[in-house]
């Protein structure tokens, strides 16, 4: 699980931000009233929800230790692995983690996180979320089977790195691929950064991932 750091500040920061919290709540009930403060109170806790929800974090991930000789691959997709390129980078990367050691064998789990827009998240209606990531992982499973390829697979976390971070803990990937569509490097370079092996990314040739912000 992610670890929180403790945030160092400044002493002259706490006024500041206690006057960022109170300054709009006590304008907003003189410009109008009452229910101007609620609505002008609600805002601010938006945000604060919003930047706690965007906060990264630096620690590695743990990863927990094989217990058999089989090479394990994590395959992270919030794209369906379909597409022809990435079915043979992942037929690829298995067919070489088994011809690794004395005993062949690959151990392929696919992952597919439960990706889900912003506001439903807060919501907590999880239900769309998690059906689309099990027809994304239904979509790639049956691929990689079609490629000879033995896994298994999971639903995960709405966030894409906490879902591989979590799956770590139980699960001892050696390699890592996430296959996403165009504009999620940043979720897969934050796993690169704090993971102490190998992190590969593929990108989809189509997306339909729902917009999480």
């Amino acid at each position: 699980m992610r670890k929180l750091t403790p945030v160092e500040l400044p002493p002259w920061t706490l006024p500041l931000i206690v006057l960022a919290v109170i300054v709009p709540i006590v304008g907003a009930v003189f410009l109008a009233g009452p229910g101007g403060g609620f609505i002008a109170g609600a805002a601010v806790a938006a945000a604060i929800l919003v930047l706690a929800a965007r906060a990264r974090y630096d620690e590695p991930i743990e990863v927990a230790s094989a217990t058999d000789p089989r090479y394990h691959l994590l395959v992270v997709v919030t794209e369906p692995a379909a597409d022809p390129p990435a079915v043979e980078a992942i037929a690829a990367a298995a067919a070489r983690g088994a011809g690794a050691g004395p005993e062949a064998g690959t151990e392929v789990l696919v992952l597919a996180p439960a990706l889900n827009p912003r506001l439903s998240h807060w919501l907590s209606d999880l239900r769309q979320a998690r059906l689309r990531a099990q027809e994304r992982l239904a979509l790639s499973l049956a691929a990689l089977a079609a490629a000879r390829v033995d896994a298994t697979g999971r639903v995960g976390d709405t966030d894409p790195v906490q879902a591989a971070e979590d799956t770590l803990a139980s699960f001892p990937a050696q390699e890592v691929i996430f296959v996403t569509g165009p504009g999620e490097e940043e979720d897969v370079a934050e796993v690169r950064r704090r993971l102490d092996r190998p992190v590969s990314h593929l990108v989809a040739a189509s997306s339909s991932v729902p917009a999480r912000g």
